[in-house]
């Protein structure tokens, strides 16, 4: 009895396994937060509702995603000239231009495992050199929308961009991701990462690139 039961074991461990090799791995592009953001809200312009460049016209105000800004800076939009300086949602510069900021990019390779975890590698460039970042999943089929470090902890789901803006970096998600998941890059303008949180969205933390994970993912 005891040996038909490990056979039974053995069996489903293997099945598992041949499952999961004949899942292949799925590159996907990253694009800016901005766009994806502003194809949601359907806005006419490309806008980032967590970065700001100076108006002397803007008011005061609570915006987009609920977050406060003070007078004198307004959205950064992908037209502001390349060379128009950021600054957070409480007026401080981030130390980086439109340009910089709209032309990241990069992929991730999602790499299913026999043990129902996933191999996630980032590949990015034109970051922030020097920046901090983190990594984040989207969890689209929760309301608000929620976000997980994509380690599950956040305890290595962080990293910092070289000298030349470039960052690679590798972990392994919990669960398997899809449909309702995306992979998120989190810049963290305060140089502090924060654990299983993304920080203060708009004066700390700002999303800078998304990629969601197409249907053909779903368990």
């Amino acid at each position: 009895m005891r040996f038909i039961s490990l056979l039974i074991g053995a069996v489903s461990f293997l099945s598992v396994c041949a499952h999961a090799q004949t899942i292949p791995a799925v590159t996907l592009p990253f694009e800016t937060h901005a766009a994806y953001f502003s194809r949601e809200v359907t806005s006419p312009t490309i806008l980032d509702p967590q970065v700001f460049v100076h108006d002397k016209n803007a008011r005061a105000e609570r915006h987009w995603q609920g977050i406060e800004h003070v007078a004198g800076v307004r959205n950064a939009q992908v037209d502001d000239a390349s060379a128009t300086d950021l600054y957070t949602a409480r007026g401080t510069p981030l130390g980086m231009t439109a340009g910089q900021w709209f032309t990241a990019g990069g992929i991730v390779i999602l790499k299913p495992r026999a043990d129902g975890r996933e191999d996630v590698t980032v590949q990015l460039h034109g970051l922030k050199p020097g920046g901090k970042f983190s990594l984040f999943e989207n969890h689209f089929d929760q309301q608000p929308t929620g976000f997980t470090p994509v380690d599950g902890k956040g305890s290595g789901n962080s990293f910092v961009a070289d000298s030349n803006g470039f960052a690679s970096v590798s972990m392994i998600t919990p669960v398997r991701m899809n449909h309702a998941n995306a992979v998120l890059v989190v810049y963290h303008s305060d140089n502090e990462t924060h654990g299983s949180e993304r920080g203060a969205i708009g004066e700390t933390a700002h999303h800078q690139l998304i990629a969601r994970v197409p249907d053909l993912q779903t368990n």
